[in-house]
């Protein structure tokens, strides 16, 4: 049947009823999914939902985006069903009282993106049983190539007394073919998962994994005020990320660039560089791993 989403049996297409149904109470803040045959950005819906005043817990999947952003105004987006791209919507600046989360100091809304990316890691290496690693601040790495991508985009509150809210995107290359991937202008190369020699291109075990990994660490970030030290958040990044430890070039948003050893992250989620004349702190940058 020419546009049936069963013509690639590869590409099975996700059910909302069964994913709202995995995804409810107690599995996190999740309460509402809005699973789009196709949209132009889930970010962009996602942002304008927290605009009208949605509530935090909105989880917008697509089954195609057609106007993906990444980073930089970058553009990415992915065939039918190929992959997984999704946005949720978050409010850390709100209290929880039932949940026991303080409301989380502006300051530290830089971890989300890197929280983000933790919840990715666990949920690829458990399910598609590959190593996954993290390149700083929010690429997917799978034999040193692109998987994935995160997005965290920050939506003004309707009034001057509420708190902003965060929109957080996730794209992952599930069964991407080579002819399919896109290009990267940082000269990485990407992949997918299937590509990759996953166990498990399944995306619906995959995306509920990682929503359920991205509620655990959200509760503990939150429950712990925001404090990545404390929730052990930043212990875990530093463990998955294959940034640390090496020499990087790391093209600023200024235009400049930098080459050094790259440290560690601190405790804001700053990456730190010893570029042999002193030490940099660096908030945001496109990072170049370096042989």
């Amino acid at each position: 049947m020419p546009g049936s989403p069963y013509t690639d049996l590869d590409r099975p297409p996700l059910s909302a009823a069964r994913l709202s149904r995995a995804l409810t109470a107690p599995h996190g803040p999740w309460r509402r999914l809005d699973l789009r045959a196709e949209t132009g950005s889930t970010n962009a819906d996602a942002g304008a939902a927290a605009r009208a005043g949605e509530p935090e817990g909105l989880v917008v999947v697509a089954e195609r985006q057609t106007a993906g952003r990444g980073r930089r105004g970058r553009v990415w987006q992915s065939p039918a069903r190929a992959g997984i791209a999704t946005s949720v919507l978050l409010r850390p600046g709100e209290a929880v009282a039932d949940r026991g989360w303080p409301p989380a100091p502006a300051t530290g809304y830089g971890w989300l993106p890197l929280l983000a990316g933790v919840a990715l890691v666990e949920a690829v290496t458990r399910l598609a049983e590959l190593e996954a690693r993290l390149k700083w601040p929010n690429d997917l790495l799978v034999d040193d190539a692109k998987c994935a991508g995160i997005l965290a985009e920050a939506v003004p509150g309707t009034s001057p007394a509420q708190p902003p809210a965060v929109v957080l995107g996730i794209g992952l290359n599930v069964t991407l073919r080579a002819d399919e991937l896109p290009e990267n202008r940082t000269g990485l190369p990407a992949t997918s998962l299937q590509l990759a020699g996953a166990t498990a291109t399944d995306r619906d075990p995959l995306l509920r994994a990682l929503l359920r990994s991205l509620a655990d660490w959200y509760d503990r970030w939150r429950t712990a005020g925001g404090d990545a030290v404390a929730s052990g958040l930043r212990e875990a990044y530093v463990a998955s990320c294959a940034t640390v430890g090496r020499r990087v070039r790391v093209l600023l948003p200024d235009g400049a660039e930098l080459t050094g050893l790259a440290t560690g992250v601190d405790a804001d989620g700053q990456l730190l560089v010893d570029t042999g004349a002193g030490e940099r702190r660096l908030a945001a940058g496109d990072v170049l791993h370096l042989r």
